[in-house]
């Protein structure tokens, strides 16, 4: 699309002159289909990004770098989970159940029903089941993915975005509550909330394994890093405004924050004791989501041309939606 390529253009203009030493912009993906977009995944196996993309599963061949078939429906997709057994896990938030799809045949095997509103959800590599949380009932559901049921319910609180696992401890960023919720796995149990101050709508959430702390996008433009040691923020460090995801790219040691609101991806160095800012490159409206590849270190962010409608936040013009992609340098 000429909207598609107008972005990409302007973009690559931005990160030259802002992040020369960072990434540089790639020649944008088209893919079909309208209506809004969530998370992101890489599936670096079967080199293929996938993206929760309205009632639907978008889906991109890394090796071509071209939209394939599409899989669903999904009543409202949020998250997309590759899995062990070679499945997909997707969050359907409009009918409050996991489906489950074989992305081979492009058909769907399973649908579990869990509480309402599942949103971002996380595979446990301790048990290998997927953990699925539950934005309006403030729950979290354990899944099975073998044998494609609820092996338990944990409640937590209402509110719960995108998660992050240490061990056996879960993490959860609660977007009404402006906290880190804790959930001891092993016994299903929950601990004291780690309180996010300066930090409004936290949304996004990665894991910097090697120093023990979690990096928190927040939606007034800072990203929240806690120390796990004390349980304790440690540091705000400013980003764009409105994120919804943090991607960790462990091999770079870098944090990588889209913020939509803004149209800007904030690299943070998480190669230090403090989290420090990288470098600021300029994407476009609306891309607040994406995935890294934690081999190539490629980056993509859904996005589309947004269009103002009177009373309500800007919406997708039909026929824009694409991928922005980031090569590091």
């Amino acid at each position: 699309m000429f909207r598609t390529i107008t972005f990409a253009l302007a973009g690559l203009a931005a990160v030259t002159a802002a992040g020369a030493q960072s990434y540089r912009m790639q020649p944008a993906i088209s893919v079909p289909g309208d209506g809004g977009w969530d998370y992101a995944t890489v599936d670096p196996l079967a080199r293929k990004l996938y993206v929760a993309h309205n009632d639907a599963v978008a889906v991109v061949d890394l090796a071509t770098m071209r939209a394939a078939t599409p899989l669903g429906p999904v009543a409202h997709s949020h998250a997309v989970v590759p899995l062990a057994t070679r499945e997909l896990a997707v969050t359907s938030g409009g009918d409050d159940s996991v489906r489950f799809f074989d992305p081979a045949r492009g058909t769907q095997s399973a649908s579990v029903a869990v509480d309402r509103k599942p949103d971002a959800a996380i595979v446990d590599r301790g048990t290998g089941h997927l953990l699925t949380m539950n934005a309006a009932a403030g729950t979290v559901a354990e899944i099975d993915v073998t044998a494609h049921r609820v092996m338990r319910t944990i409640r937590v609180k209402p509110g719960l975005e995108y998660p992050a696992i240490r061990g056996r401890t879960l993490y959860i960023n609660n977007e009404d509550a402006n906290e880190i919720e804790v959930v001891d796995l092993a016994q299903g149990t929950i601990g004291k909330p780690i309180a996010l101050p300066g930090c409004e709508g936290p949304t996004g959430l990665g894991l910097d394994a090697p120093h023990a702390r979690l990096v928190s996008a927040c939606g007034n433009g800072v990203a929240a890093v806690v120390d796990l040691a004390t349980g304790k923020l440690a540091q705000r460090v400013p980003i764009g405004r409105g994120p919804d995801a943090v991607m960790i790219d462990a091999r770079r040691k870098v944090a990588l924050i889209p913020a939509g609101q803004d149209g800007t991806l904030d690299v943070l160095d998480l190669s230090a004791a403090r989290v420090t800012p990288k470098a600021k490159i300029k994407t476009a409206p609306g891309a607040r989501t994406g995935a890294v590849d934690p081999v190539t270190g490629m980056v993509y962010l859904p996005t589309a041309t947004l269009v103002a409608s009177q009373g309500k936040r800007p919406g997708a013009a039909p026929g824009t939606f694409h991928i922005l992609v980031l090569k590091p340098n």
